[in-house]
């Protein structure tokens, strides 16, 4: 369930591109500009981190001072970082998160691309280096976060005064519905790629349902042998792996133990196969039950990860399991074929990657909340979801009328945790791509006559639409 939590953070970066004109466009109007960092450093709360050049871009890295307490802000401030890639301010502005850390290196989320726009990045709350000390943790929330880019977009606008999307990827994508569900005034449109959402966190038949049925039958059998396999093996391999553990300053307090945190790896193991690669890598990337145990342990690394459940792997994530055990619920599956191997019933929970010293109780009525406004009262949200990806087993459910709300949801076909607008079939892609130009007001005048030619205003750039992929456990999207 940990790659499966801990795969929630795989779109760390979505991708997107440069516009119409390209790098001279871009550069020739920053030209004509006051200059873009002195007018967001007058801002109050702004501060300057540092600045990487980009051609046709300027791309800087700030921190803006927050509430910890938006509700009672006297309760003290923190700095939260994120970052600006200023293409002009007469072109719209798309609000990235990943729901994690923000990536401090050029980048463009595909609605950016499609756009041609600028890109707001931000750090989501309590991760570092944007915590609050002391962290109190009761104030890591939904609402809260909402209220972060609440607050930065007000800081902005005045100066990005054209048309703003909301997107991000997995946990992105609910940190932007969710954003939009308490300030739905803020966006003219949200893009939410791969993005769970647990209703019932203690009715997860949904899941069962998609590893019955996912690919095909000879690579779920494959996958699940391989699975057992690694359990018959468990104190052979443990054993490596707190030798590994020793070498490399590994400790397993939090979890309890090297074979405690082994079977969260191996409970990770088909999910996170689905999660990351494709029915087409199933033939050859899946060793035999026969396999050597040398073959078996780098298998079990390269999709799971060893380093997930040690002290030092589970630090960088402790927010998102507080979440999850809090407010955004956790995937459970039966694992029948495992029946007789595993030890620690219970143990594939959020609760137990979280210091026992921060307080954890479960809000059920927070999902529920965010899934009847999408349902009722959402507009203009487009949901792209991967029809291999386990975390498309609980999608948004758009309810009546969706269409007439410019409401959306879209599978790529055959796509894991990575799927976007560009894996659509031609139709779907082509009415994404011109729902995404519509809300952002660019709409040419070529896909106002003719939705078909609808495609992204700016060529693709290998460098700044390079998608980043992050391997994460099994519990995290």
């Amino acid at each position: 369930m940990r790659k499966a939590l801990r795969g929630m953070l795989a779109l760390a970066v979505l991708t997107g591109t440069v516009g119409v004109g390209g790098a001279t466009a871009g550069t020739a109007a920053a030209a004509t500009e006051p200059d873009i960092k002195a007018r967001i450093l007058s801002i109050p709360g702004m501060s300057f981190v540092e600045e990487k050049p980009y051609e046709g871009y300027r791309y800087l890295v700030l921190n803006y001072e927050q509430p910890v307490d938006h509700r009672n802000p006297a309760k003290g401030t923190f700095k939260q970082r994120f970052t600006l890639l200023n293409k002009s301010t007469d072109r719209p502005t798309v609000f990235f998160t990943s729901g994690y850390n923000v990536n401090t290196n050029p980048s463009r989320s595909e609605p950016t691309r499609i756009v041609d726009g600028n890109q707001v990045s931000m750090e989501y709350r309590f991760f570092t280096p944007s915590r609050p000390q002391p962290a109190d943790w009761s104030k890591l929330d939904i609402w809260q976060a909402a209220s972060d880019q609440h607050r930065l977009y007000q800081a902005l606008k005045p100066v990005y005064n054209k048309n703003w999307l909301a997107t991000g990827g997995s946990k992105g994508g609910m940190t932007a519905t969710y954003y939009r569900r308490f300030y739905p005034d803020d966006m003219n449109g949200t893009v939410a790629y791969v993005a769970p959402n647990d209703v019932n966190n203690t009715e997860d038949s949904a899941y069962d349902r998609f590893f019955a049925n996912v690919g095909d039958q000879a690579c779920r059998k494959q996958l699940n042998s391989v699975q057992r396999e690694a359990l018959v093996r468990r104190d052979e391999i443990v054993g490596r792996y707190q030798k590994w553990a020793d070498e490399n300053g590994k400790t397993f307090k939090v979890v309890g133990s090297a074979d405690k945190a082994y079977e969260n790896v191996v409970m990770d193991l088909v999910w996170a196969y689905w999660q990351y690669h494709l029915q087409s890598d199933c033939a050859t990337s899946v060793p035999a039950t026969n396999a050597s145990t040398d073959d078996l342990y780098k298998f079990i690394d390269t999709i799971s990860g060893f380093d997930g459940y040690t002290d030092q792997g589970l630090e960088r994530f402790t927010p998102y399991y507080y979440q999850a055990g809090t407010e955004l619920g956790a995937p459970s599956f039966k694992t029948p074929h495992l029946k007789g191997l595993l030890r620690y019933p219970g143990i594939y929970s959020p609760r137990n990657y979280v210091s026992r010293d921060i307080p954890m109780k479960f809000r059920h009525n927070a999902m529920a909340d965010i899934d009847r406004w999408v349902r009722n009262d959402s507009e203009r949200m487009l949901f792209v979801y991967g029809q291999n990806d386990p975390w498309s087993g609980e999608p948004f459910q758009l309810g009546r009328n969706a269409e007439k709300r410019d409401d959306y949801r879209f599978y790529a076909p055959g796509a894991n945790h990575g799927a976007n607008i560009s894996q659509l079939v031609a139709d779907e892609r082509a009415k994404a791509t011109a729902e995404v130009l519509e809300w952002a007001g660019v709409t040419p005048a070529t896909v106002k006559k003719d939705e078909s030619k609808a495609k992204p205003l700016a060529p693709y750039d290998a460098k700044l639409d390079r998608s980043i992929v992050e391997r994460q456990q099994s519990l995290r999207p």
